[in-house]
């Protein structure tokens, strides 16, 4: 999903001097960023200022006069009128008007909310059985017990892990650790980002094990694009499994700023998927992987004509619906054009992220029922192609976390701001993360390589990681 690269240096009419003598609440307000969609900029409680856009937050910081630049990097010059007044701010080479001088209360609760109530001493509690399919158990009862919730709830609201807003921990067949943060709870909906990969994923296997289509579909038979800029060969044979392992061999590198598919120029397209396949050939299919989120369109949209089925209705017949989500507690648009402000990412409470993640520890079954094949989950959770230096299945990660000089391989879902479903079936482990520090580096991999893992590893010294 789009990493939402945005705001970036406000840059001062010259009545000031320096940068540093610009007052940061002159940019503080609501701007107009598309039809029917807004940019808030605020000053959170420790006076910085701050990007929010769907309720996620980007900090931001002046670097000239009347210039921000957020922590991607990137910088948008800001404009003021005949009074000295921010009027608005240049992107792309489009101007997005400042609408309001205030924000949001729900921007102003966002960005005010401690980690934890303040004074708070913290007292472990084990997970409130919910009825939801998800057993409950004690973390006491387990090998990192009571001390390891402490430690985790501590280091997040001391500000050791910053951004997190949710830790589940389900072990050993029961949930045993579930904290809510920054005023977040167990029926708050969190942006799933890149993690929405791993779902579409999924769909791509029931639909294959409902034989509509094959690891060995070819995109353009589903897709019938009438023409493409471009022409090559090789692209009538890319098939889905090429791209669902990031090796399409098409000109799409989220990774690099010089790459004409990257996602936030795909994002910008008026279709997507004419988009993709518009794109130059620069390798043979299957041969190399490159990170490209214009791929999961791709897969979605070969889905959908597969099954004639829009894919989250699709989705919500084969696998939200029997594992017991409820069409209130996640959201999805699926439209996959420059009007998606949401850029086609689910929204989905943890708990039900865990469900997922307890599918696929469990082979693909849900309290007995088989919804996915045990084949299409242990292949989706093995190396299949190496993106970034990263072993990488299904849209699924293999990475491999540092844990005292071992290395200790997983399965993982994830996504921008630390949102993760981390899968280990070798110590009986899903957890489950959410956060909101975008285009940052989250602690998530921290927490389970100082806090969760060194314990596992010492409870269960014989386990293998990698298969």
């Amino acid at each position: 999903m789009r990493r939402l690269v945005l705001l970036v240096a406000l840059l001062f009419s010259p009545m000031w001097a320096t940068a540093a003598q610009t007052p940061l609440s002159d940019f503080v307000g609501t701007y107009a960023d598309g039809p029917n969609h807004r940019i808030e900029i605020a000053l959170d409680a420790k006076g910085r200022l701050l990007a929010v856009v769907d309720d996620a937050t980007y900090p931001l910081k002046i670097t000239g006069r009347d210039e921000l630049t957020n922590n991607g990097g990137e910088r948008i010059p800001f404009k003021r009128g005949a009074d000295g007044g921010v009027t608005g701010y240049i992107d792309h080479d489009q101007f997005h008007q400042k609408l309001s001088p205030s924000v949001s209360p729900d921007t102003i609760a966002l960005i005010t909310t401690p980690a934890r109530p303040p004074g708070e001493i913290y007292r472990y509690r084990p997970p409130v059985d919910r009825h939801d399919g998800i057993a409950v158990g004690d973390i006491a009862k387990t090998a990192l017990g009571v001390a390891t919730a402490q430690q985790i709830v501590g280091k997040v609201a001391a500000g050791t892990y910053p951004g997190v807003h949710s830790v589940l921990l389900y072990l050993g067949g029961k949930l045993v650790m579930e904290e809510y943060f920054y005023g977040y709870d167990v029926d708050r909906q969190q942006q799933l980002r890149s993690a929405t990969k791993s779902v579409v994923s999924a769909l791509a296997g029931i639909a294959i094990d409902r034989r509509e289509l094959t690891l060995q579909t070819k995109a353009l038979d589903r897709l019938k694009l009438a023409r493409f800029s471009n022409p090559d060969p090789r692209k009538p044979l890319i098939t889905l499994r090429d791209f669902l392992t990031m090796s399409s061999g098409l000109a799409c590198n989220d990774y690099s700023d010089d790459s004409p598919g990257r996602e936030t120029v795909l994002d910008d397209r008026p279709d997507w998927i004419q988009a993709m396949f518009d794109l130059p050939q620069i390798n043979d299919p299957g041969k190399a992987g490159f990170y490209c989120s214009g791929g999961v369109a791709v897969v979605g949209r070969v889905i959908e004509r597969s099954t004639n089925s829009y894919l989250p209705d699709f989705a919500a017949r084969y696998l939200f619906k029997p594992l017991g989500i409820r069409a209130k507690e996640w959201a999805w648009n699926y439209d996959l054009t420059s009007n998606d402000k949401d850029f086609s990412q689910i929204r989905m409470r943890p708990r039900d992220m865990l469900k997922l993640g307890i599918l696929y520890a469990n082979g693909g079954t849900w309290h007995g029922r088989r919804l996915i094949s045990k084949a299409w989950v242990d292949a989706s959770l093995s190396a299949q192609s190496t993106v970034a230096d990263t072993e990488y299945g299904y849209f699924w990660w293999r990475p491999w976390l540092n844990v005292n000089g071992a290395h200790v391989y997983l399965s993982a879902a994830q996504g921008n701001g630390g949102q993760k479903i981390y899968v280990l079936p070798a110590y009986r482990l899903v957890a489950v993360f959410t956060g909101g520090l975008y285009n940052g580096s989250s602690p998530m991999n921290a927490i389970m390589a100082s806090d969760i893992l060194p314990k596992l590893i010492a409870a269960h010294p014989d386990a293998k990681t990698r298969p």
